[in-house]
């Protein structure tokens, strides 16, 4: 790769994680607060009690701030595959496109269309329609994730499409089976679910503040008590869709789970690190085994991968080198299968426009029988398919040791809550208050596990991120990353703003 397209393919991808990683700040709430809130309002309907309706107004105005403010790098998000990444577009736009515009139209219009009734419909429409609205704004939030997961899977292991050789274009010919894909169901559960985690955890903290504060008695406890039990069975629900997600993860990205747990080596019976610390000085194929130190559960990694105890589980040199002994075929001959497959569609298209039917008829052959590996072509070096291995791996262990704490976390407060011992002891108070940055880093770290996991590959297998960029200057997309930086810093910086104004002037 020339240094021009280095520069380029670093910048876009920069810019995009930066999009990607901000609007992801946002979506996590929406997706878990909708819920408690339709929880809330539920409630109202069936007591009558006007508090009720307080609490669910309270909330309601928290989520509409965060919102309005989602929106705009969602929307921002989604016009960077036109300009940033064109060529992707191009290649995979007729699957990509189908869910991405079903999202547009089904599921944000749902959302955009009850969420008027939801904020302004109060004393204006019957208690009953007003709740089936708040209801349909939850549900509308949570289709419009399903949509964007499913595409997102997608990349993560491309099914239901076929190659046109004519346009040079994947078209879909399965939607059903890239909807109901298990990378997709366990992607879309995982990723909700979290979210539902993260708004729980959001709704205890502002309650223990004002618990801290000695106001808004009754308003703190039922939260406080709505969202643990929602968060304590979301977190239940998290861990087993991660289990899920894990394994997935083993079957159809075998890197990506290598680089999890700085796996080098593969092994029979292959152990689980709980916690390590990587060493820097480790390289390719000498006889370190990448820690410094590390605890381990034995053969649980195993067990994740294949639902077997003594299974074997490929490590990044198997994956780099191959492995005969367990049927690994080495990258560097999948590199080979991949310039003869890119070859081969060329000399097909030539043969096809001179009229050459033999050859025609024997390039389509090789071009079949090698296009999984099409991808692989591009690639400049086998140790090229590796992706930061620190990064992914501390990012992973962050996401799951915060994940089992979330959960002694929502049992504490549920304890500490029947007990009616929760303002006596300030420092769960004061917990909750600082978990709730915890749960945004948790959140994060699981997307640079599932996007930074899987490069060099835009689409696995198939696409390589230098393949996707648009043909641009670098220096437009520097400019923008920038540009971006200041805008999204300060919508950041707005939200956290009126927020905590929001709840001061409660």
């Amino acid at each position: 790769m020339d240094e021009n397209l280095l520069e380029l393919v670093n910048w876009s991808r920069a810019q995009f994680a930066l999009t990607a990683m901000y609007h992801w700040l946002f979506v996590p709430l929406t997706l878990g607060i909708t819920f408690i809130i339709a929880i809330m309002e539920t409630i109202y309907y069936k007591t009558n009690d006007e508090k009720w309706k307080k609490i669910t107004k309270f909330w309601m105005i928290l989520f509409g701030i965060n919102f309005a403010i989602g929106v705009a790098t969602g929307i921002i998000l989604e016009f960077q595959f036109g300009t940033n990444w064109s060529n992707y577009s191009w290649f995979v736009g007729d699957i990509f496109g189908a869910p991405l515009a079903i999202e547009g139209i089904m599921a944000f219009f749902l959302e955009s269309t009850f969420i008027a009734v939801m904020f302004f419909g109060w004393n204006k429409v019957s208690k009953k329609f007003h709740l089936v609205s708040t209801w349909l704004v939850a549900l509308g939030s949570n289709l419009s994730a399903l949509w964007i997961l499913v595409a997102n899977a997608w990349m993560q292991h491309p099914v239901g499409m076929k190659f046109n050789t004519e346009t040079a274009r994947n078209e879909m010919v399965d939607f059903w089976e890239i909807l109901f894909s298990p990378v997709a169901i366990s992607k879309f559960l995982h990723t909700i679910t979290s979210g539902y985690v993260l708004a729980s955890i959001f709704v205890i903290g502002v309650s223990a503040w004002f618990l801290l504060k000695n106001r808004e008695e009754f308003l703190a406890k039922k939260s406080i008590l709505i969202a643990a039990i929602f968060g304590l069975s979301s977190s239940l629900f998290l861990a087993g869709t991660g289990d899920i997600a894990g394994h997935e993860i083993a079957q159809k990205q075998g890197m990506k789970l290598a680089a999890m747990e700085g796996l080098y080596k593969g092994e029979n019976g292959a152990s689980l690190v709980l916690f390590g610390l990587l060493d820097g000085d480790k390289k390719l194929k000498d006889e370190n085994n990448g820690f410094v130190f590390k605890i381990e559960i034995p053969k649980a990694l195993s067990f994740l991968a294949n639902r077997d105890f003594d299974s074997f589980v490929p490590g990044i040199e198997d994956i780099v080198y191959g492995n005969k002994e367990h049927g690994f075929i080495p990258t560097s001959e999948k590199i080979i299968k991949g310039k003869l497959a890119i070859k081969s569609l060329k000399e097909y298209k030539s043969s096809k426009k001179n009229g050459d039917k033999i050859k025609e008829k024997s390039s389509l052959k090789i071009f079949e029988e090698n296009f999984k590996y099409f991808g692989y072509g591009y690639l400049n070096s086998p140790e090229s398919i590796i992706p930061n291995v620190p990064l992914v791996f501390y990012s992973f262990h962050i996401m799951v040791a915060l994940g089992f704490y979330f959960i002694v976390f929502f049992i504490l407060v549920l304890f500490f809550l029947k007990k009616d011992i929760l303002q006596k002891n300030k420092w769960i108070l004061y917990t909750s208050i600082w978990t709730v940055p915890l749960a945004y880093i948790a959140s994060e770290t699981g997307w640079i596990v599932a996007e930074v996991g899987r490069q060099p590959w835009v689409i696995q297998d198939l696409m390589t991120t230098s393949m996707a960029v648009s043909k641009i200057d670098a220096s437009a997309v520097q400019i923008t990353f920038f540009l971006f930086l200041s805008i999204f810093t300060a919508l950041l910086i707005a939200e956290i703003k009126i927020m905590t104004t929001q709840i001061k002037n409660y």
